[in-house]
């Protein structure tokens, strides 16, 4: 790729990005979002089975991987987007001490948490605050540990499947933006995903607290978790879910599915400090699949 600032292609390019960006800004998100809702889960056949072909072409989905491989058979897009997998299509990593990947796609950063903040991209970070939701015992919690985000693109796998074995304590819901999360937008866009609407899910683990954040997207219609069913719609409001204490406690073990995307978006991992070591060969931009190592828990002698 060509950085040159002074070279026409680089400038025109740069143009064509921000210009991709300031639509999003004049765009009707949430009413975008809705009417995607309304195509993704038409059971028309001519609709639904054209729809699905044109994205396995043009994102060349390995249908091979799937556990029902026939694109007619779904009864929606939605059901195609969010189908499972083979039983052996994803295995998961041996080392029992081994920090699973919660879903395929691309990983956009991983690091520390310094002061409260998270890396978005080179001149932009976000704040743990703003990201939560709320300013609770949790921000102490995570301040000084680790984070990983992932991008799902559209031909990715799009269920979402936990790290390692946790009680779910809290879940939140914050409303927010529906900016898309690709690349493109996530350089330029100032606190992206603390912008964007999410599902905030905060679990207990034998090392500490761990976060699995779901943000929605543009055209995401809503987001699904496996205890609450849908959570996301644009409709709702902010709402916090305590499950501590509950008389039906969630817990999920290992590799577990947690959730799933309707239409691609990001996870964000959060653990605390000296909990885990993300692995060295982890770089921005590398694909990355669900049930591979990220990394590793630290041994406590405490």
């Amino acid at each position: 790729m060509n950085d040159n600032p002074t070279d026409p292609s680089t400038n025109q390019n740069r143009l064509r990005d921000y210009l991709f960006v300031l639509l999003q800004y004049l765009l009707p998100h949430h009413l975008l979002s809705w009417l995607m809702y309304l195509i993704t889960r038409s059971e028309w056949r001519p609709l639904k089975d054209r729809i699905i072909r044109t994205v396995i072409r043009l994102y060349r989905v390995d249908m091979d991987q799937a556990r029902q491989p026939d694109p007619e058979h779904y009864p929606s897009f939605n059901a195609f987007f969010t189908r499972a997998l083979r039983p052996d299509a994803r295995p998961l990593a041996r080392d029992p001490d081994a920090v699973l990947c919660p879903a395929d796609g691309t990983l956009s950063q991983a690091g520390s948490i310094r002061d409260g903040e998270i890396f978005q991209a080179k001149g932009h970070g976000y704040s743990l605050e703003e990201l939560l939701g709320e300013r609770s015992r949790w921000w102490d919690r995570f301040n000084g540990g680790r984070f990983a985000t992932i991008y799902l693109s559209p031909r990715d796998y799009h269920r979402v499947h936990i790290p390692l074995g946790g009680q779910l304590k809290r879940m939140v819901h914050v409303p927010g933006r529906l900016f898309s999360v690709n690349p493109i937008t996530t350089r330029i866009v100032p606190r992206l995903f603390s912008r964007n609407e999410r599902v905030v899910c905060l679990f207990e683990t034998d090392i500490g607290p761990m976060a699995v954040i779901l943000v929605g997207a543009i055209f995401v219609a809503s987001i699904d978790t496996v205890w609450a069913g849908t959570v996301a719609p644009a409709y709702r409001r902010a709402h916090r879910f305590d499950y501590d204490g509950s008389p039906d406690p969630v817990a999920l073990e290992r590799g577990q599915e947690m959730g799933r995307f309707n239409m691609g978006s990001t996870v964000i991992l959060l653990f605390g400090p000296d909990a885990v070591d993300w692995l060295e060969s982890l770089k921005p931009g590398m694909p990355v699949r669900m049930g591979e190592p990220l990394g590793s828990t630290v041994t406590r002698t405490d």
